[in-house]
């Protein structure tokens, strides 16, 4: 999940950027619990108004999140660029092995923002949002290339499995200092094909 740049106002500079919320964020998350780090906390230690850090986040809730909705949209673009005669259940391993993909410095924030909202009962009404968009983009790709709705069975599954896939290689991911996050996503999303 690559962090993608905020488009600003010409002329305008900017007060700071999505990755300094999140550094700071995430400290402060370590330090003190996330329920505990007010919104007002953050802004304070990063250096700017509260009214600042919304332009950046709709809310606390949306920070451990980071750019995921722009990594949504990379993930919808590179469905659509993979070739008709990829079949399908590749299509969709390579997609989610993409999405996943991480520089190796962002490694140790990215396993603390993943223990987060795996483990955060607070954030889990938020995630079921986010889980949501990211199947509905799943499945309408899938159901594009069979000819159908992406309310039906097939492509609803094929949200469903291959998110269940990816989080539990993030499960497994996070209860091993030393496991591949690569390796794990890449084996239980073999299992696509038995779906697709």
């Amino acid at each position: 999940m690559n962090s993608r740049s905020r488009q600003m106002t010409p002329g305008r500079r900017p007060a700071t950027d999505h990755a300094a919320i999140e550094r700071v964020a995430f400290r402060l998350f370590a330090e003190r619990g996330f329920e505990e780090t007010t919104v007002d906390a953050i802004a304070e230690a990063v250096g700017i108004a509260r009214r600042t850090l919304f332009r950046y986040y709709p809310s606390k809730n949306d920070i451990p999140w980071g750019q995921f909705d722009a990594g949504l949209v990379h993930l919808r673009e590179f469905l659509e660029a993979t070739p008709l005669d990829v079949p399908v259940y590749q299509a969709v391993h390579r997609a989610v092995l993409d999405f996943n993909h991480l520089d190796e410095a962002a490694i140790p924030q990215h396993r603390q923002r993943m223990r987060l909202l795996l483990t955060t009962p607070a954030l889990q009404a938020h995630s079921v949002l986010k889980y949501a968009a990211w199947r509905r983009v799943i499945a309408e790709y899938v159901a594009g290339r069979y000819g159908l709705s992406a309310n039906d069975l097939l492509p609803r599954t094929a949200g469903y499995v291959s998110l269940g896939m990816a989080l539990s290689a993030y499960e497994q991911w996070l209860d091993s200092e030393d496991a591949s996050l690569p390796q794990l996503l890449d084996s239980a999303l073999a299992g696509l094909r038995r779906y697709l």
